[in-house]
């Protein structure tokens, strides 16, 4: 089966399960769990904070990062596209009795001048407070679109002046670094939190990181602890993450290669209307007749291979760690056959 509906289908590898069964483990409700704690402080160095906590899923991460920066009533501003409002249950609303305010941004993607146009006025009282900005690199939804590092850094200049807080959703973050030739420094300088998930293109089984400041972070083990997240012998899954960041980061530029071949592929085909800019492990495109989507997802089942289909005639392909160079060939081979 060559499964690319996502970068999170991927199973560990024969080393990263070794160094999962060597872990040394401790109990992390007491904070006593080594291999946790040694890969908050690698986290947490490596982006230039002072602390890291781990979670054991994104959408939990960035919901306390929610909960950290907001009260109850006030508005957050995100694309209309991003993760925390389309795809975690509704938890701004749920965990933090906040709204969100959408910004019809460019494949998930916001500028400076759009966040300063949607913050609400402070002293008008009918409408929510804004206090808090949060942005996705890369975006989901967007195709693997990346933002670029200037743009941010005019976010963080309106948020100063409005006195809002900037939340980082990285769940692919490390793409966006390999693809822009970023430092995780230059981040941990512009956003108050930085949520980073190792379970995507890392191909660690499970578990995000939520970094920032002591004295936002202070309370972040309790939020842990209200959203059910606190853990045991979770070293064990530390212990992936950390084999992940020490094995898995460079490797990403694959991914990135066979996603861009991908998107050639499918722009060189009758059947396909549009291809989005590829510039990660995501591939967007729609097909010219919409109607053909059933048959054309058949076409690849029959040769053992899923995509997603993501509605009103958007599909998706992600490349990961388990879809090797073979697989890759047989998937462009197919592409190349299909016909509709």
């Amino acid at each position: 089966m060559i499964d690319l509906r996502s970068d999170t289908v991927t199973k560990p590898t024969s080393e990263m399960l070794k160094a999962i069964m060597t872990a040394e483990v401790g109990d992390d409700v007491y904070k006593e769990d080594p291999t946790v704690n040694a890969l908050e402080e690698k986290l947490a160095k490596m982006f230039g904070k002072d602390e890291a906590l781990f979670f054991p899923t994104g959408s939990m991460a960035n919901q306390a990062a929610i909960k950290l920066h907001t009260q109850p009533a006030e508005q957050l501003i995100c694309d209309k596209w991003a993760h925390v409002f389309n795809y975690e249950g509704g938890g701004v609303s749920f965990n933090s009795g906040v709204s969100c305010k959408l910004i019809d941004g460019n494949r998930g993607i916001i500028t400076a001048k759009q966040v300063e146009e949607n913050i609400n006025p402070p002293d008008f009282y009918h409408s929510p407070l804004t206090t808090l900005v949060c942005l996705e690199n890369t975006t989901n939804k967007g195709g693997g679109a990346c933002y670029d590092l200037e743009e941010i850094n005019e976010i963080r200049k309106v948020c100063n002046r409005h006195g809002l807080s900037l939340h980082l959703d990285g769940a692919r973050l490390f793409n966006a670094l390999l693809a822009k030739n970023e430092d995780p420094k230059d981040y941990g300088k512009l956003f108050d939190t930085i949520s980073v998930c190792l379970s995507k293109g890392l191909g660690a089984p499970m578990g995000s990181v939520l970094i920032g400041d002591r004295k936002l972070m202070k309370n972040a083990l309790r939020v842990r602890k209200v959203l059910g997240g606190g853990m045991r012998q979770i070293g064990f899954m530390a212990a992936a993450g950390i084999y992940a960041l020490d094995n898995h980061v460079e490797r990403l530029f694959e991914d990135h290669k066979r996603a861009k071949e991908i998107g050639e592929t499918l722009q060189q085909q009758a059947y396909v209307k549009e291809v989005e800019p590829v510039e990660t492990n995501i591939v967007i495109f729609y097909l010219d007749n919409v109607s053909d989507e059933s048959k054309f997802l058949k076409a690849l089942e029959s040769k053992n291979i899923i995509i997603s289909n993501m509605g009103q005639g958007k599909l998706r392909i992600v490349t990961h760690l388990d879809y090797s160079e073979e697989m890759h060939q047989k998937f462009l081979e197919t592409l190349n056959k299909v016909s509709l």
